[in-house]
């Protein structure tokens, strides 16, 4: 599925860098497609968005034409987008990628011709000549055909409709969204402004985690007349003061000062000529209405989509050509900066240009120092595994913008973000995600932030009692026995995830107790390291996999080790089965080989895994499974052949080319280490698992103020297994490496003759 063909023919890129005889061209944007992972459930989206920047604005398109239910209930949608769809329902503002509970998704602004109508069954259309890559994304909607184009600034969208002739209209729905919330309010500025906010929230349909959305929305063009909508409840015996076409929503045409409720909207008419185009801007904030206008303001100086575009796209190409590559097919260049791209979306920006932001679990505002940012969007029990990692490598600046990010939610809530949500906090997941992501930033160079009050939160999440621990609810069991048992928590429809939880705490105090020595708590270090080896405790020699425990000390009876490899409840785990989890203490490989009985048991078990399909792709306890083999001399190999097959099988430019929800940019990010030959396989450690890469040779650019160097270049002669490997010249023994010798060395080649 070549979507993004037309892009190369637009942007055909100058003569670019010469690298070993071969030009790495410029314009590397040419090879994301955004539509990538926009159906099988990878939940990506191909709209307009800047790298990490608060506003996207994607087209909106699971609700059906004859439906008068959410479309997105019945197949938990958790995206505005699915590329199967073609009905299109308007453009919705600030949406969260990859994810797999629905949320945000609101501010639905729509373009139609013809008589005014407001009911999204009635307006919505098919649309044809689809077109996306980053920061830009249009469509034709064949209804009336309305041209329509979408960009973004970082706070601020601009959008482009080119009209037909006649009677023209540009539509906020405010009632209908991906979120679970309800509630909104609309309020005339002028002819061609409107301000308002929208109620949000809920994510995992956690009740208490809302919060506002403040916008303030501009067209370009005069209106001749504009007003509001309402959903109306059922009169009897009184006549309707709406259009029978408009079903139960009531049109305000001599009404002009705010409107507040949960189905309501705001519509613009138009006199167009064939051809004419109007402009629409918006800017939102999670502070206030003010702030919004501040941001359109900074952001967007006039009516210019055209600049907003380019200035989009330049982004991007900075952003994307800190790797270049040459080698390889077209095909897995697609892939490799797609997932790249992908990977830049979350966490967002959360400040206004001003510097506020809403205080976390707080209703107060806070204030970033100048030149730092305040950091969302903290999928941690995700990102934790590699996308922070790449960060740090890469974009180190922000990487330090969000370790101080996490560092303010916990001074101003008291607690590390496990998934954080624009100043919520969801308890989505499992574990104490903050301390691999700040021990491994930490230990990889950067140091910028108060190391000392994050070590404080680490300690207080790992020794609080359970009634009062928030992050670990069912830490008393562990901290008393070394695991948790069967029926000490269960938080959502999940079931009993207790192995599932304690495994995260393992791999957490691993981390903690690298630091802890590393900062001079040789207690801690000692305490914890001991604790991060409890997982022992759940290894049952008849299965040859961890089991559950019960209350009582005894192992789970029945047990099915493969209960849970179809996505159903397994007692224990969570999303997976037994071998999901069996090999994910990744801090202690070689002790759970011996438990197994030696490394050609757990090498056959770990292989049994991928050959019989027990593998997931799709979930993050086993994605590091493939680089495991590696930890044992002489099977390196496998980890080489795996890594390959599970990108050929699963990673393709198509838009079901991600093996399920990407995960704000996990699975992505996966794709983007494997295919450059170095994985993070244990996180909090900065330690890199490395293969074979994909392309012939890979430079990366780097910040020298946290590297050391400018530069990394990774090449590799050959297509077949690693015969060997120089890092900076020098023969280079084994497969792990750290990351400080890795970027002293600054070449690494692999002969793969």
């Amino acid at each position: 599925m070549k979507l993004k063909l037309l892009a190369s023919l637009l942007f055909l890129a100058p003569a670019g860098l010469s690298v070993a005889g071969e030009e790495i061209p410029d314009n590397v944007t040419r090879y994301v497609d955004p539509f990538v992972g926009s159906t099988n459930f990878g939940t990506t989206n191909p709209g307009a968005v800047c790298p990490n920047g608060l506003m996207s604005v994607s087209p909106f398109n699971v609700m059906g034409s004859n439906l008068n239910v959410w479309d997105k209930d019945s197949r938990w949608w958790s995206t505005p987008y699915c590329f199967e769809n073609k009905f299109f329902t308007g453009y919705s503002h600030v949406n969260l990628s990859g994810v797999g509970c629905p949320e945000l998704g609101a501010l639905l602004v729509m373009p139609t011709a013809g008589p005014l109508q407001v009911d999204y069954h009635i307006y919505g259309s098919e649309y044809s000549d689809e077109y996306a890559e980053p920061g830009y994304y249009s469509n034709v909607l064949s209804a009336y055909g309305i041209r329509t184009e979408v960009s973004a600034t970082t706070r601020t969208s601009a959008e482009r409709f080119t009209f037909p002739a006649g009677e023209s209209h540009i539509l906020l729905n405010l009632g209908e969204g991906l979120t679970n919330e309800t509630g909104a309010m609309v309020r005339k500025v002028s002819d061609t402004e409107i301000e308002g906010m929208r109620l949000l929230g809920t994510f995992c349909y956690n009740p208490q985690a809302v919060f506002p959305m403040y916008f303030v929305m501009r067209v370009s063009k005069t209106p001749v007349a504009s007003g509001y909508w309402k959903k109306q409840r059922v009169m009897t015996g009184v006549e309707a003061e709406w259009t029978p076409d408009n079903g139960k929503y009531k049109i305000y045409t001599r009404y002009g000062r705010e409107m507040a409720g949960d189905d309501i909207g705001y519509w613009f008419t138009f006199e167009t000529e064939e051809g004419e185009q109007v402009e629409v801007q918006m800017g939102v904030s999670f502070v206030s209405i003010e702030n919004a206008r501040e941001n359109l303001e900074a952001e967007q100086k006039g009516f210019d989509f055209d600049a907003v575009r380019a200035q989009a796209s330049a982004r991007w190409e900075r952003d994307l050509s800190k790797i270049r590559v040459s080698g390889g097919t077209e095909d897995q260049k697609t892939v490799f900066y797609t997932g790249l791209y992908h990977a830049l979306i979350h966490p967002n920006i959360l400040n206004d240009v001003n510097g506020e932001y809403p205080l976390m679990e707080n209703d107060g505002v806070g204030t970033v120092p100048e030149g730092q940012n305040r950091y969302t969007v903290f999928s941690l029990w995700d990102t934790y595994r590699n996308v922070h990692q790449l960060m740090t490598l890469l974009y180190p600046d922000r990487q330090l913008d969000m370790v101080r990010s996490m560092i303010g939610i916990y001074k101003e809530w008291g607690w590390m973000p496990k998934w954080e949500l624009y100043g919520r906090e969801t308890f989505t997941m499992e574990g104490d995600p903050a301390i691999p992501v700040i021990a491994d930033t930490w230990f990889k160079g950067l140091k910028d932030f108060d190391i000392e009050t994050a070590y404080q939160a680490f300690i207080k999440s790992a020794t609080t009692p359970g009634a009062q621990n928030r992050m670990r609810p069912d830490v008393d069991p562990y901290i008393e026995r070394g695991y948790i048992p069967l029926g000490v928590f269960a938080a959502d429809l999940s079931g009993d995830n207790a192995v599932s939880h304690a495994l995260e705490y393992y791999i957490a105090d691993h981390a903690l107790s690298l630091l802890a020595d590393s900062l001079g708590h040789a207690g801690d270090a000692a305490r914890f390291k001991e604790a991060s080896l409890g997982y022992r405790h759940y290894y049952c020699p008849e299965y040859g996999t961890l089991r559950p425990l019960k209350m009582d000390g005894t192992f789970y009876s029945p047990f099915d080790p493969r209960q849970g490899e179809n996505f159903e409840t397994a007692p224990g785990f969570h999303e997976g089965s037994a071998w999901n989890y069996t090999f994910y203490v990744p801090h202690d490989i070689k002790g759970l080989a011996k438990l197994m009985g030696g490394k050609k048991k757990f090498v056959d078990k770990l292989q049994m895994v991928f050959d019989e399909g027990l593998y997931d792709p799709a979930n993050e306890p086993d994605i590091a499974y493939p680089y495991l083999f590696s930890y044992f001399k002489g099977e390196e190999w496998r980890t080489q052949k795996t890594v390959k097959m599970l990108l050929d099988k699963y990673y393709r430019p198509e838009a079901d080319g991600i093996p399920g929800n990407d995960d704000t940019g996990t699975m992505s990010a996966w794709a983007v280490f494997s295919m450059m030959g170095f994985y993070p396989d244990c996180p909090g450690e900065p330690h890199y698992t490395l293969t074979a890469p994909v392309f012939d040779r890979i430079e990366l650019t780097l910040d020298p103020e946290y590297a050391g160097t400018d530069r990394l270049v990774i090449e590799k002669d050959g297509d077949g297994y690693i015969r060997g490997i120089t890092s900076g010249g020098k023969p280079f023994r084994g497969f792990r490496i750290g990351h400080h010798e890795m970027l002293q060395g600054g070449h690494l080649v692999f002969d793969c003759r």
